[in-house]
């Protein structure tokens, strides 16, 4: 399989539920640990993770982090900390990841 030139991370974490915060964090510890470029999308109840801190510290090691904004509305609480965006953003990511991980 040739090398994908126009990937800009090696994982993209799409998140929808928010019992997989503790399977996320340490994925997201692992990447760092080893170096692997990954980035994460937050949507549906998942969205609320944005505003546990815990979770939060994690996704600012990606490379991007985005929370839909609709679901953000319904689940979230306050200002997010991470990104807002949309299901386009998600599009957008999809094609820039080598892997994709849906938790």
């Amino acid at each position: 399989m040739a090398e994908d030139k126009e990937a800009v991370m090696d994982i993209l974490f799409l998140v929808s539920r928010v019992e997989s915060a503790p399977t996320l964090r340490a994925l997201l510890r692992a990447c760092v640990r080893r170096k692997v470029s990954c980035g994460c999308f937050l949507t549906g109840p998942a969205a609320a993770l944005a505003y546990d801190p815990e979770t939060e510290a994690a996704l600012r090691t990606c490379a991007r982090a985005v929370v839909c904004e609709y679901s953000w509305e319904r689940f979230g609480r306050g200002l997010s900390l991470v990104s807002l965006g949309s299901q386009t953003d998600n599009s957008a990511m999809v094609a820039q990841a080598r892997r994709i991980v849906s938790l």
